[in-house]
């Protein structure tokens, strides 16, 4: 990408924005210190092989590794200088070019390869089309978060997805709550876990291939996706974005497993009990309240999206 960086994140139209060493390496060591006390208490966990019910899903669902987090990419259009970038040399996606002429180092610099585009085009496609019609949609805020409790629906133990954490109002109570309320899922990745019983109940049956039909902004997972979608771009979109967005991941999955139907009290998590009308009031607000915080994230990435189509001829 070319020009400097926008208010939004996506850099506008013109030369390539060269940065000093020294201007580069201070983002990339912020970078890596906010990861490193977002991933830190996971990675100790997985050093002890303890498993942890709610957080692990953000790197396990999610395929990006904590060291591939951890890394630091400037995005599309931005040129490394200094000796430091010969680290980025080694890296996929990027390319080594010569410093222009009267820039601050005359040393050879990184930047991402623009092959890259090519190579990445139909994900651009796809992902701006699935967060441009995601976000022309009014939020839906009445499914309750009962996803969760219609993957073990009528399912037995083998449908219980946590070993060892126990269902708050075990296997009737947890029956009996999907059967008194609607399921309005509106996201494919969250609906294909559903077990057989609960597949018809759904408001609407939803399909792979009507993904971009049927996202809307209040659901959670829509929010909580936008990690993936950044991150799959990589290196092409900046990462001080894709953290921004998987900090949002972090909070909608504690407050998607807080009104589960599992009882993790004991990890420290006060359940949002949506089998009341408090807790569905309480669901609400708190569900509103990530979908305002997911918005500017998905306009932002959006308009990353558009600039790199822009350029990939």
């Amino acid at each position: 990408m070319t020009g400097t960086p926008s208010a939004t994140g996506a850099p506008a139209l013109g030369a390539p924005v060269a940065l000093a060493e020294e201007d580069w390496t201070g983002r990339r060591e912020a970078h890596r210190a906010r990861v490193d006390a977002l991933i830190g208490p996971h990675l100790e966990r997985r050093t002890r092989g303890d498993a942890h019910p709610v957080l692990d899903f953000l790197f396990t669902y999610y395929s990006l590794r904590p060291a591939q987090l951890r890394r630091w990419h400037p995005g599309f259009g931005v040129r490394l200088e200094g000796d430091a970038a010969r680290e980025y040399w080694e890296y996929s996606g990027y390319r080594r070019v010569d410093a222009p002429e009267g820039s601050v180092s005359e040393r050879s610099v990184a930047e991402v390869n623009p092959t890259v585009l090519t190579q990445r085009r139909s994900m651009l496609e796809f992902t701006a089309r699935l967060l441009d019609a995601t976000a022309s949609r009014p939020a839906q805020l009445g499914c309750f978060g009962l996803h969760e409790w219609a993957m073990v629906y009528r399912g037995g133990d083998e449908a219980v997805r946590h070993s060892g954490t126990p269902l708050r109002l075990g296997p009737g109570g947890t029956d009996a709550v999907v059967e008194s309320m609607n399921l309005r899922c509106t996201h494919f990745d969250a609906f294909r876990f559903f077990t057989d019983d609960a597949v018809p109940r759904n408001e609407i049956p939803l399909r792979r291939e009507d993904q971009a039909a049927r996202e809307q902004p209040g659901c959670l997972h829509a929010g909580m996706d936008l990690y993936k979608w950044a991150y799959k771009l990589a290196p092409l979109v900046d990462s001080e974005l894709t953290v921004d967005c998987f900090e949002l991941a972090v909070a909608a999955r504690e407050l998607d497993m807080r009104a589960s139907p599992y009882d993790l009290s004991a990890l420290g998590y006060e359940p949002v009990p949506i089998e009341t009308a408090t807790g569905r009031a309480d669901y609400v607000r708190a569900q509103s309240a990530l979908a305002e915080r997911a918005a500017p994230l998905r306009a932002a990435l959006l308009d990353v999206c558009r600039v790199l189509l822009s350029h990939a001829g």
